[in-house]
């Protein structure tokens, strides 16, 4: 989760706050539609899985929470 909150500091040079595990990325302009294919790329990175963009919705990618649910965290099914 580290490498994901670097990047959005890194986009966001202005951003001197925490960003809130709750906070809604996408409204507080933290990712933008030119950074979204950028940021994918680096969740498939991290997680070492794709993404299949059929299979989510941008819900998915609007909290730090979220992001960690749908995409950092193995499954239980992974794990049995």
């Amino acid at each position: 989760m580290e490498r994901v909150i670097a990047w959005l500091y890194e986009k966001n040079p202005g951003l001197d706050e925490e960003i809130a595990p709750d906070e809604d990325l996408i409204e507080a302009r933290l990712i933008d539609s030119m950074d979204f294919l950028e940021f994918i790329d680096l969740l498939e990175e991290i997680s070492g899985s794709s993404i299949d963009l059929q299979e989510v919705t941008i819900d998915d990618f609007r909290t730090l929470d979220r992001v960690r649910e749908r995409f950092l965290t193995p499954s239980v099914a992974a794990a049995g």
